[in-house]
């Protein structure tokens, strides 16, 4: 991920992530911090950043964060529990950021923080993600 800094994953990024279009802040073991831009395919009927983009982000960062543990199977989200702050407008940036809570060999246990421009969190979600065997 370190050589990603700065961009996305290209080729490699998941149809999915490819509409959300993070770019790599910094990542280390068990923290990955990103950047999204509010476009407006993201946005509900009032003009903000949809409920629904706050839980996408929050499951791609969790998911995102397990990748920077070098575990050699893949770890899906089992639940996804996202608590809403503040909004966000179109064009606005805003800044997510996942950290490992537990790690165990079945379950692992993350949050991420959602911030704005400003640096104030918009959304806070937690999620178990859970091994599901399938060698990466």
């Amino acid at each position: 991920m370190q050589a990603n800094i700065g961009k996305n994953f290209g080729d490699y990024t998941p149809p999915f992530s490819k509409f959300l279009n993070g770019i790599i802040v910094s990542a280390e073991e068990g923290k990955i911090v990103m950047e999204f831009e509010v476009h407006d395919t993201m946005l509900n009927p009032a003009g903000l950043m949809h409920g629904g983009v706050h839980a996408a982000i929050i499951d791609e960062m969790t998911g995102l964060m397990v990748a920077t543990l070098g575990e050699p199977t893949l770890y899906v989200s089992s639940s996804l529990y996202v608590d809403f702050f503040g909004k966000v407008r179109h064009g606005e940036k805003v800044q997510a950021t996942a950290t490992l809570n537990k790690r165990g060999r079945t379950i692992m246990n993350a949050e991420c923080f959602i911030t704005n421009g400003e640096g104030k969190v918009v959304s806070k979600g937690t999620c178990n993600l859970v091994n599901t065997g399938i060698a990466i």
